[in-house]
């Protein structure tokens, strides 16, 4: 493993299934009736959020925890940064508290990249989030739920994506989630499909290792999975459609649609989700829907991402006699 997460573009196959397979093992350290690992004990984990965050700043934490880690949690907001002061000098402030890793949400794209090789600060660096640039460990969650679902538990170590047909719908322009998943699917041997309005389609999404489509409905019988995505109002500064409900006209996943997919398809999200405009609430309700194991896997694939990068080479989980029986 290398030392830092910056981008889902960044690892090979080989790197994304040992992580897969080191989350599966992580797993089941949740259905333990103590949830905790002592593989980080005495490391040091800051969690630097210069964006809005529940789920993903939640899920690092948990998974810090889990695996006995001491954990600082940073925002932004009413700290220092709120005065003015700079990444660099933050960075620094890290570094003289000796930490061991820093976990950064940040809206510049490319924000964790210069951390990571500014020489600032002598850590690990985990990006939960640039910009519209990468989201890595969501694109591996989103593979880990994938791959539970389309291959199996058990069936599924070792193995990769190979052959599924992933269709991720709605605002590519400004989703992280979008690049990451293409990246990482496409390593995984997964063939990924682009359906949004022509408005929020990337300029050079034709070099992207994907397809592209403008019409849902065709592409939905021949799909996997299925990623509904939020349109990100919060990043945009026009208008990129007439209404939101011609969106979800032609965009939205509703009950209908969801009947065009073939039985074993399932339904993803990253969260959060807007009901009612990328996706219905008996969509969103269904058993084909992953939402939920998305956060639980999320966990997970963060306490695997960690071990790997902080850890040891000894096994993550080491099984006891009377759990063997």
């Amino acid at each position: 493993m290398m030392r830092h997460l910056i981008s889902a573009a960044d690892l090979t196959r080989d790197d994304a299934v040992l992580i897969l397979d080191t989350a599966e093992e992580m797993a089941r350290v949740a259905d333990r009736p103590i949830k905790k690992l002592p593989a980080l004990r005495g490391r040091t984990v800051v969690n630097l959020f210069f964006e809005d965050s529940t789920r993903t700043r939640i899920s690092f934490e948990a998974a810090e925890k889990r695996l006995s880690a001491d954990v600082i949690n940073f925002a932004a907001k009413g700290s220092s940064v709120s005065k003015g002061e700079s990444l660099k000098d933050t960075a620094q402030t890290l570094e003289a508290m000796g930490v061991d890793a820093v976990v950064i949400r940040h809206g510049a794209s490319g924000a964790p990249y210069r951390l990571a090789t500014s020489g600032w600060i002598d850590a690990t660096v985990i990006n939960a989030g640039d910009g519209t640039h990468q989201h890595p460990t969501q694109a591996l969650l989103d593979a880990f739920t994938m791959r539970r679902r389309l291959v199996g538990r058990d069936t599924g170590l070792g193995q990769d994506l190979e052959g599924k047909r992933v269709t991720v719908v709605g605002d590519i322009l400004h989703s992280r989630v979008a690049r990451s998943n293409v990246d990482l699917l496409h390593t995984l041997g997964a063939e990924v499909t682009l359906v949004a309005p022509p408005t929020l389609v990337p300029v050079g999404v034709e070099h992207w290792p994907c397809e592209v489509s403008y019409d849902l409905d065709r592409v939905l019988p021949k799909s996997d999975a299925v990623m509904m995505l939020r349109v990100q109002r919060e990043r945009m500064n026009a208008a990129f459609f007439p209404t939101e409900r011609e969106y979800s006209r032609r965009y939205g996943l509703d009950g209908d649609r969801m009947a065009k997919m073939p039985e074993h398809a399932i339904v993803m999200h990253p969260g959060p989700m807007v009901r009612g405009m990328e996706i219905t609430a008996e969509v969103a309700d269904s058993d084909r829907c992953t939402v939920v194991e998305q956060v639980a896997n999320g966990v997970s694939i963060r306490m695997a991402v960690l071990y790997l990068l902080l850890g040891g080479n000894e096994p993550a989980v080491t099984h006891s006699r009377t759990e063997e029986k």
